[in-house]
């Protein structure tokens, strides 16, 4: 348990330039404080003290504002960074060294039984105010932009944007679903002022045979 409290308070320490302390990191940071009440939560969940599970989540659901079933799975080093509103459902599977923003949600569409929430694999990053509504996966490494809603799966070392989410890059790379880049965009201004130089150097061209 201790070597678990010491290297969530590392993780927290390593993705966040905020964190000046371990004793800061320790008492002050609640989404720390709404993972380990959730594992006690999970705890109570498996031993089939599902009322009392319920009691202790909604109890931490109060003092954190972080709700997050005790029937989810939730793996090392996850990090929920601010963590207000952060929404985790029954179902959903959250692997290791995930990286959640405020305002996420894991839910379900309401139209599945039994397995109903997103998969989160390892070192996946979910931005401010992402949601994932359903069953399907995230791979390893991917990433989720702000505001995204996703939908289906999303591969791995993906990253995913928009409404609905569509996949923009892997590995790094545009796909080909979406290759237009805002750095190659031509300078309309830049543009407009090599016509100038061009019109320019005609004028003066003109006046030398003139003269």
């Amino acid at each position: 348990m201790f070597n678990r409290i010491r290297e969530d308070i590392d993780a927290v320490k390593a993705r966040d330039p905020a964190a000046t302390s371990s004793f800061e990191v320790f008492f002050l940071y609640h989404g720390l404080h709404a993972l380990w009440r959730h594992h006690i939560a999970h705890w109570l969940h498996c031993k089939n003290m599902k009322l009392l599970a319920r009691w202790y989540s909604l109890w931490t659901l109060k003092r954190t504002g972080i709700e997050i079933h005790p029937g989810a799975k939730v793996g090392r080093r996850v990090f929920i960074d601010h963590g207000t509103g952060v929404v985790v459902g029954e179902t959903a599977e959250i692997g290791d060294d995930v990286t959640i923003y405020q305002g996420v949600t894991l839910g379900g569409t309401g139209k599945q039984t039994g397995k109903r929430h997103p998969t989160i694999g390892n070192g996946v990053f979910i931005g401010a105010g992402a949601k994932l509504l359903g069953s399907f996966t995230v791979g390893d490494r991917a990433k989720i932009a702000a505001g995204a809603v996703v939908l289906e799966e999303v591969p791995e070392n993906a990253t995913a944007v928009g409404v609905p989410a569509r996949i923009v890059r892997i590995d790094g790379k545009p796909t080909d679903e979406y290759q237009f880049d805002q750095r190659l965009v031509p300078d309309p201004i830049a543009q407009r002022l090599c016509r100038l130089e061009g019109e320019l150097r005609q004028l003066r061209e003109l006046l030398d045979t003139k003269c």
